[in-house]
């Protein structure tokens, strides 16, 4: 019978967070993938856990997550663990998960802290929809489409993000989303210095540049009103007559005269008739 994969959280700074259940796995399976196993040595001897470990990270995850199948399929019982939090969230073990599921080998989760959940809950932003980036794309073209994607986004947007890169990133979004875009800033969540700010993109950077950022970062922006894409749009069409707008929806998407009324109806907040009225006017006036 092959293994099973165990993906087990562990506390994002406060050892206390560390559960029962998921102490008790770390010391029955057979193997403990770590991030660095350097760093997940400390809280394996804190709880007295002395399972053998082995490297897995970004640089292996693709090969090291197919000789885990191995052992898997082999009948090894294996966890996996992050440096901080919950496997598979912007980290390998997704891989990972994929790869268990392509084998036949069953996954499961041992619950624990996140700490995107832990600041957005704690951020006094709406939680009901929410839109998870974790680290903002270094790559210029990736991090240009991914802030264009974002600009009109109206659910909560919950960011990563590293002190040396917190300004740029505070930057980067200011200027995507606008700067009076509200944010809560969580920083060290669940240690001694724990911070949460509510501020707006602007305040923040203005904030990071006379004082240097110090800890990891949870970004949890509020997402864009409806109230201003509608206005925006609204303004989008004051310069274009209605014929034009109509011709748009022809020319450029296809649509048939009626839906193209429609739509521009629809865009203007008027009705489909006072539409047809306008274009029957200034047919007229020709």
């Amino acid at each position: 019978m092959p293994g099973k994969l165990y993906l087990v959280a562990t506390p994002i700074g406060n050892l206390d967070d560390m559960s029962y259940r998921a102490i008790e796995t770390l010391k029955n399976v057979s193997l403990i993938a770590c991030e660095d196993t350097r760093t997940s040595r400390k809280l394996l001897d804190h709880f007295d856990i002395h399972v053998p470990t082995t490297a897995y990270h970004e640089f292996n995850k693709y090969d090291k997550a197919d000789a885990l199948v191995e052992k898997l399929l082999a009948g090894e019982d294996i966890a996996e663990i992050t440096d901080a939090g919950t496997p598979g969230i912007s980290d390998p073990g997704e891989i990972l998960v994929q790869k268990c599921y392509e084998a036949g080998i069953e996954v499961y989760s041992i619950p624990g802290p996140a700490a995107f959940v832990n600041a957005l809950v704690s951020s006094g932003l709406p939680t009901r929809r929410v839109a998870f980036e974790a680290f903002l794309p270094q790559e210029k073209k990736e991090k240009e489409r991914t802030l264009s994607e974002l600009k009109n986004e109206t659910r909560t947007i919950v960011f990563y993000e590293a002190p040396h890169r917190l300004k740029k990133t505070l930057a980067d979004l200011a200027g995507a989303l606008g700067g009076a875009r509200r944010l809560t800033i969580c920083r060290e969540l669940t240690k001694k210095f724990e911070e949460k700010v509510q501020t707006t993109l602007d305040e923040a950077l203005a904030y990071y540049e006379a004082n240097e950022p110090r800890g990891e970062y949870v970004l949890v922006i509020a997402g864009k009103a409806p109230e201003e894409i509608a206005a925006e749009k609204a303004a989008s069409w004051a310069d274009m007559s209605i014929a034009e707008h109509v011709a748009f929806y022809e020319n450029e998407k296809g649509l048939s005269h009626k839906d193209a009324m429609k739509a521009a109806a629809a865009d203007r907040g008027v009705s489909k008739r006072d539409i047809y009225s306008a274009l029957l006017a200034d047919s007229g006036d020709e």
